[in-house]
């Protein structure tokens, strides 16, 4: 009987010390919402006390968003030179379809719910408050412009600053001044009409924010090239796999203190709101959208996941739970990246290979949630303004909004820019996106959460139809897969064969130390 009570003790201990993380975030998460409210309601703070209040919350957003660039740099040069390339090339071609595919789903899917309650039919533009302005976008040029900001031209500067081109208008030349005579009955009036054609130029500029788009298609081009030099590249390997295990170590100390900054970073948010009526007003819309975004993560990518690996896509949910909670609390997906390297590595079981290749890739383009919200937030804008949309126009929705959510950066309320270029392309006025910005800080939570979800699962499913290359890789090499994430080796790894796999003239084992061997690339 006492060695029964012993080893659940010792269980529940177990469970504690591998989950206290997420149990203290949760934890968190809750304090964060009762302290926000209790605050707001018993003292009336300033604006710059709400600022001093949030400031906790705001070192943890800049200490996540620190190690975001070496990150990415490292795993991205060191997945892609672990593969060859033209392993790197259909998983790369399978995540694409796969984030094409879910995204689309995402659209018709928030198309349909719309379509079907309606949230704007029931109330008018008139008696909903705007807030904000409208951003003055053109869609052409963005889209450009994100092809742009594939190449940049400086890759320092694109550690921090993007690529964007605004309009400028031209002064009219003179001397095209047409005059024509009007004779009347009595005098003859002189009436000068202008035929002006404005005419613009573009203007290059750069606005604050990793050029992320631009680093992973470098860092792609330079993995590959490293992984065909031999050993002449073995120096740069060594160092972007040392950078990657410093900078997972760096993850892992943020992520200590990762509770108390989402407890003032929620509790500010709750301050902060100064009109709650708005939600009232905004219920039906709301729910929409949410419901639109439960159905997507509960059921069609859960299906998706199951049909293809033939694994409980709950259990896989379940082992995301940190990163999901990190996401709901800090609103971006690039910025959670850190913990959605953990979670599908550490609890998930993902091989290395496939998530440091995928996940950085995912978190730039794979934006289901803000595809959804933005197919849904255009046509209720329509039905506010009594504006008939033919098969034509919500066709032409769902393709923008596809388009435009992969053009998305991964920063909090990019789905704003975003949204105007969906509502000029069928004709809807760009004025009315500040009419959805109230109530945009709380949906953008939740879409950057099934963001983040759609990327893990995307990472579980490559895996799986890659399942061939890889074993093919480890067979051929009589070896296993290199561990440059893992944050600790357990007692298994240990005492188990350290064994390595070849790529490109190298042979890297489980202890992450690189050497030459005279193997060609597959």
């Amino acid at each position: 009987m006492m060695g029964s009570r012993e080893r659940r003790a010792v269980n529940i201990k177990g469970v504690l010390r591998r989950n206290w993380l997420l149990i203290a975030t949760i934890s968190s998460v809750l304090a964060g919402i009762c302290l926000g409210v209790v605050v707001r309601e018993y003292a009336s703070l300033s604006h710059l006390h709400k600022q001093y209040f949030g400031f906790p919350g705001e070192i943890l957003m800049r200490m996540l968003k620190l190690v975001i660039l070496p990150l990415i740099i490292s795993s991205m040069i060191t997945g892609v030179a672990a593969l060859d390339s033209e392993v790197s090339g259909k998983i790369g071609l399978r995540a694409i379809v796969y984030y094409f595919s879910t995204t689309i789903i995402a659209v018709l899917l928030g198309i349909l719910l719309v379509m079907t309650i309606k949230p704007g039919v029931s109330q008018t533009a008139d008696n909903i408050d705007r807030t904000g302005i409208t951003p003055n976008v053109s869609t052409a040029d963005t889209l450009l412009d994100l092809v742009r900001n594939m190449f940049p031209e400086n890759l320092v500067q694109a550690c921090f600053q993007q690529y964007k081109t605004v309009r400028k208008e031209l002064e009219p030349p003179k001397g095209v001044i047409n005059t024509t005579a009007f004779p009347t009955l009595s005098t003859t009036i002189m009436a000068v009409v202008e035929n002006i054609t404005k005419d613009y130029k573009i203007v290059g500029t750069y606005s604050d924010g990793i050029n992320v788009l631009g680093l992973i298609v470098f860092c792609v081009v330079f993995g590959l090239v490293i992984g065909k030099m031999g050993p002449k590249g073995r120096i740069l390997l060594e160092f972007f796999d040392a950078l990657n295990e410093a900078t997972m170590k760096l993850v892992q100390i943020i992520m200590c203190y990762m509770p108390v900054g989402i407890l003032f970073l929620i509790a500010a948010k709750i301050i902060e709101v100064e009109d709650w009526e708005i939600f009232k007003k905004m219920g039906l819309y709301i729910v929409t959208v949410l419901s639109g975004l439960a159905i997507h993560s509960i059921i069609c990518l859960p299906l998706i996941f199951f049909i293809i690996v033939r694994k409980n896509p709950y259990t896989f949910t379940l082992g995301m739970t940190q990163a999901l909670v990190t996401a709901l609390m800090i609103s971006s997906s690039s910025a959670t990246l850190p913990v959605t390297f953990r979670c599908t590595e550490e609890n998930n079981r993902i091989d290395k290979r496939i998530t440091r290749f995928v996940l950085p890739v995912g978190a730039t383009i794979n934006m289901d949630g803000t595809a959804l919200y933005e197919a849904v937030a255009a046509i209720f804008i329509a039905q506010l303004n009594n504006y008939d949309l033919n098969v034509g126009q919500i066709v032409t929705i769902s393709i923008t909004a596809t388009i435009a959510s992969i053009g998305a950066a991964g920063v909090p309320n990019a789905g704003l820019v975003t949204m105007v270029i969906v509502l000029t392309a069928v004709g809807l006025p760009a004025g009315d996106v500040t009419l959805i910005v109230a109530v945009d800080w709380l949906l953008d939570r939740f879409r950057t959460m099934i963001n983040v979800l759609g990327d893990a699962y995307g990472a579980g499913i490559v895996q799986k139809l890659s399942r061939r290359e890889l074993e093919r890789m480890d067979l051929t090499s009589d070896v296993d897969v290199a561990n440059p994430f893992a944050l600790e080796a357990t007692l298994d790894d240990e005492e188990c064969e350290k064994k390595s796999y070849v790529n490109g003239g190298f042979t890297v084992d489980k202890t992450d130390a690189i050497s030459f061997t005279e193997t060609s690339q597959f």
